[in-house]
């Protein structure tokens, strides 16, 4: 039987583990796809946790990685636009996951992969990317205006940063001094996270800046908060409660097919570094989902089958 790779039960590193599971059928509105790459998020360890239950209720046991790329193996009822040998990037069904030799996408959260676009690179498109492709037009930036990404070193802070520069706004990035380098890369002005980092933007831009988009939440939040006269300017991709209390909101996704496609076509075509530094077998899940989670990972970390 296809190996998956998930947990029984909410808890620590410790609950997670390799299974034989038979291969899933597809329901109506999504596609079994043979997974060639998966990425990995920090929704999944939080998740693995118990932290997202009340949010993101799942029937244990549980498959972990939220995004993948594949080959539609068979297509379930009401899809359209799809067919079997398509290769495919989308978001994993709530009943299945992407650590996984076989997983269910939803056909409305999924798009064709471009051909020249390798399959290590569409797997780190359907969360984080298209996340931050929906906050950045949520924020709608006008040419000239500065932008403080918070945590502008993570996933959805590293495409968010791109597509703000490449539409002439300012970016200013936080992060660890380790991220310095990816986060200059960037285009970004980088902010180490350590000490107060709200003093440290001001010393750059003394009236602070026009927007926040945030991708670490609590109190890195906060802290940075008083940097925008106008809190309704504030966007968190990790903390909509947080963000809420503070004036501003969470990010809105758009879910749709035709995002995803979009961002995949920019990277495709060159336009967008997804910086995937760390690649893994599946046999190493554990290993690549723990980087995520101690928060040193510089890019995005991808599986691959």
């Amino acid at each position: 039987m296809p190996k998956v790779y998930g947990f029984s039960e909410y808890g620590g590193p410790d609950v997670q583990e390799f299974r034989d599971e038979p291969t899933p059928a597809p329901g109506p509105g999504e596609l079994l796809v043979a997974v060639r790459a998966a990425g990995v998020n920090p929704v999944d360890w939080k998740l693995r946790s118990g932290r997202l239950a009340e949010w993101m209720p799942r029937e244990l046991p549980v498959v972990l990685g939220s995004e993948a790329s594949g080959v539609v193996e068979e297509v379930g009822r009401d899809v359209e636009g799809f067919a079997v040998g398509d290769e495919v990037l989308g978001v994993t069904a709530p009943t299945s996951g992407g650590y996984a030799e076989y997983a269910l996408l939803t056909a409305a959260g999924s798009a064709k992969k471009p051909v020249h676009l390798p399959f290590v690179d569409a797997a780190a498109l359907p969360v984080a990317a298209a996340t931050a492709y929906d906050a950045i037009r949520q924020l709608a930036l006008e040419p000239g205006s500065t932008l403080l990404v918070n945590g502008a070193g993570g996933g959805v802070g590293v495409v968010a940063a791109q597509l703000a520069r490449d539409a002439g706004v300012n970016v200013v990035g936080t992060g660890g001094d380790g991220k310095r380098e990816l986060v200059e890369s960037l285009g970004a002005t980088f902010v180490d996270y350590r000490g107060d980092v709200a003093a440290q933007v001001r010393q750059i831009l003394p009236d602070g800046v026009d927007a926040v988009l945030d991708a670490v939440g609590g109190d890195a939040l906060r802290a940075v908060a008083t940097l925008v006269k106008d809190r309704s300017r504030i966007v968190s991709t990790a903390d909509q409660r947080t963000a809420e209390e503070l004036g501003g909101t969470g990010v809105v996704r758009d879910g749709s097919g035709a995002v995803l496609s979009e961002v995949a076509w920019l990277v495709a075509d060159g336009k967008l570094d997804m910086h995937v530094v760390d690649v893994r077998p599946l046999d190493e899940a554990g290993q690549a989902l723990s980087g995520v989670e101690s928060g040193h990972s510089r890019g995005k970390v991808v599986l691959e089958l």
